[in-house]
């Protein structure tokens, strides 16, 4: 069950990323022809990975009152909005490339559909397994 608990607690952070990412993306988009513009960019797979790398380690405790070391890193784990303001792609100093920002919009949705397909095939297996318990 604890398994479960952290696979849907990174499903729900993950979709929270997805969905700020694509506000950011969307943002860089309507901002295209702002002069001095500098693009955003989510932050957060990578952060994710440290978390769950870091959960391979494990703790023992000799009594059940006593607390985990480290706590729930996944808990701490958010998306991170960056502006990226080393880079100019014109002469009016925007940096958004409206290709690349495009691109990262269709990539972006499709994976927020599958976050959320994932999602709802836990929910409904979650269900079907309160449900055959009530019988």
């Amino acid at each position: 069950m604890r398994n479960e608990n952290h696979m849907m607690t990174v499903l729900q952070k993950a979709l929270d990323a997805s969905w700020i990412r694509h506000k950011v993306i969307s943002n860089n988009i309507a901002n295209v022809d702002t002069p001095n513009y500098k693009a955003y960019r989510v932050e957060f797979e990578d952060l994710l990975k440290d978390a769950v790398k870091s959960r391979n380690i494990t703790t023992h405790t000799t009594n059940p009152k006593h607390f985990p070391i480290g706590g729930d890193s996944l808990e701490r784990v958010n998306p991170r909005i960056v502006r990226d303001r080393n880079t100019s792609t014109r002469m009016d100093g925007n940096n958004v490339d409206i290709d690349v920002q495009t691109a990262s919009l269709a990539n972006n949705t499709i994976m927020y559909q599958a976050l959320v397909d994932q999602l709802s095939a836990k929910l409904s297996r979650l269900k079907a397994v309160i449900n055959e318990g009530r019988r």
